[in-house]
């Protein structure tokens, strides 16, 4: 009985000390943590490798895809990426090529937070804004018909633009100093459906086939990063006022009169002059 009584009082002896650490705030992060991992600025430059397999693989198209981020602060990425490519089409019925260049600009958000200065792997999200101009050069076509026979005709040239916006995840590992690799998975989805109702482009690049309201894709990059240190003024500090004591003095009760001032000395001194003068007028 006395063993249950004595671990029942050391339970609650206990519970003071359970609530204490209970009611501790959290540590907040330390601003001079911030400011050592955020200490650097890095700018990447990456190439998508993947794309010239493609394009050795699919002859009928090509395309090249270049990727720059520069890193803001907080895990957050300013990304562009650019490139160029060109299709043919060279069926029996229908023959025509394209070519266009295109640009995306977006941002990428790392999910794993830094742990130094030194840290720059990164699995992230991100969003973009994607527009290609695109030439489309005269299409040539046959309508194959077994009972009234062929017939031919053509597809005026016309220059078109895409706008897209994309939804991007991935990740980036550093592999050597300066040097990483990593890929990117895309859902894009096109935004001005109506310019391409008639005749769409086969392949754009940096998008994917331009009949397609939305395609998903893929690269695999090989970045190198060029960084900087950065300058941090520091804050400034708030000015702090100056007591300056004020001391008064009062006279103490057994001090000496003080001696009568200017002015009233020559006073009394012209009364005397006065007096005097009265005597002698009298004798």
């Amino acid at each position: 009985m006395s063993k249950y009584f004595i671990n029942i009082l050391f339970l609650l002896l206990s519970l003071p000390a359970f609530a204490q650490e209970a009611e501790e705030p959290l540590e907040e992060e330390e601003p001079a943590k911030i400011v050592a991992v955020d200490s650097f600025s890095q700018m990447r430059i990456g190439f998508d490798i993947s794309r010239p397999v493609f394009n050795y693989l699919v002859s009928s198209r090509q395309s090249y895809e270049f990727e720059l981020d520069y890193y803001h602060k907080n895990d957050l990425y300013f990304v562009a990426d650019f490139g160029w490519g060109n299709a043919k089409v060279d069926y029996y019925d229908l023959k025509y090529t394209t070519n266009n260049t295109f640009f995306r600009l977006g941002i990428n958000k790392s999910m794993i937070k830094r742990q130094s200065s030194h840290d720059w792997d990164m699995g992230f999200v991100g969003v973009r804004y994607g527009v290609a101009p695109i030439q489309r050069s005269v299409a040539s076509y046959v309508v194959v018909d077994s009972f009234w026979g062929n017939s031919m005709g053509t597809v005026p040239a016309k220059n078109m633009t895409l706008h897209w916006a994309e939804v991007t995840a991935g990740i980036k590992v550093e592999l050597l100093r300066n040097l990483f690799a990593g890929w990117t998975i895309r859902g894009k989805f096109r935004i001005n459906k109506s310019s391409f109702q008639e005749l769409p482009p086969y392949y754009i690049a940096g998008y994917g086939k331009g009949d397609k309201g939305s395609v998903f894709d893929f690269n695999f990059y090989i970045n190198y990063a060029i960084r900087w240190r950065r300058v941090h003024k520091p804050a400034p500090q708030p000015e702090t006022p100056v007591n300056i004591p004020r001391t008064i003095v009062t006279p103490s009760k057994d001090s000496t009169a003080q001696p009568a001032p200017a002015n009233d000395r020559g006073l009394k001194g012209i009364k005397g002059l006065k007096d005097k003068k009265d005597t002698g007028s009298e004798e």
